[in-house]
């Protein structure tokens, strides 16, 4: 009883004009954890004013960004970085309450398809044109130019939905059919683009002294369009860059996914959305 007299009160000075009394109510509020999200949503519903319910969102966001924050923690010391898991937990930082088994049978499905096509007797090339086929043929798989404008472009649930994506999170899709398949394909670190690499057999470890020989060939996930060794030079020319070794060493799962955070954080760059930048950028921190 106590405590609902507590929560109530608590409510009441939720519209208070005093940033620092609203800071320090939400701050007790955000301690009660995620239990009290009914209350709040409940509060929301009932009050006609529209800056008082901006307050309650952000305070419903905050519990829920603790609580992900922790997921992610996890995540990070966990033995296996899952990349699936960790592109999902980054869908959550905007749609907290996904439920995922969607994503994984909509996974399991293109994968099995692609399966159905492999065999032991394929070379590299072929391996990657029947998952490429089936991802942007069969299942339609798009690929936009990257938006920032566009959060839900960069959530691999959303990509699933609308079957369109751009560099990233077309990639991360690419990456993890390939990683359930045991196809040796990885991210590289080449700069301005999320580019994705087919390594010799044996050779996709993050240690590799120099890896650019240890690639057969380069993937646009926007397309699933194949590179050779020669376009990717040109590349280099054009943007005026010199390439290092650095470049074409492969992403762990970890750095693929503090890479989608980093770039997701370009979506809020207003005012008002400013501290969602922030917690995602806290976020791929924890990562490092």
């Amino acid at each position: 009883m106590e405590t609902n007299k507590e929560i109530s009160a608590l409510f009441l000075l939720i519209d208070d004009p005093d940033q620092e009394v609203f800071d320090a109510v939400s701050q007790k509020i955000v301690d009660y954890g995620k239990p009290i999200i009914p209350n709040l949503e409940h509060l929301w519903e009932t009050t006609p004013d529209e800056h008082t319910q901006e307050r309650i969102e952000l305070l419903i966001h905050r519990l829920h960004y603790r609580d992900l924050t922790e997921d992610l923690r996890q995540w990070n010391v966990s033995g296996h970085h899952d990349l699936m898991n960790g592109a999902l937990l980054v869908s959550k930082f905007q749609y907290p309450d996904l439920s995922t088994t969607n994503v994984f049978q909509e996974i399991e499905k293109i994968r099995r398809n692609i399966w159905l096509e492999l065999n032991n007797y394929l070379t590299p090339l072929e391996q990657i044109n029947i998952v490429t086929s089936i991802l942007y043929s069969y299942y339609g798989l798009k690929g936009n130019e990257t938006n920032y404008k566009d959060p839900n472009e960069f959530l691999l649930h959303k990509t699933l939905e609308a079957k369109r994506g751009n560099q990233i999170s077309n990639g991360i899709l690419y990456l993890m059919l390939c990683e359930l398949l045991d196809i040796p394909v990885k991210a590289i670190n080449i700069p301005k683009q999320f580019i994705i690499a087919y390594f010799k057999p044996g050779y996709s470890d993050e240690n590799i002294p120099n890896p650019y020989h240890k690639i057969e060939f380069f993937i646009d996930p926007t397309s699933g369009q194949v590179f050779t060794h020669q376009d990717v030079d040109n590349y280099f020319k054009r943007v005026a860059i010199s390439p290092e070794a650095t470049y074409f060493k492969p992403l762990s799962n970890k750095k693929v996914i503090k890479q989608l955070l980093t770039e997701f954080s370009r979506c809020f760059e207003n005012d008002k959305e400013m501290h969602k930048k922030n917690e995602l950028l806290e976020l791929a921190k924890l990562l490092e």
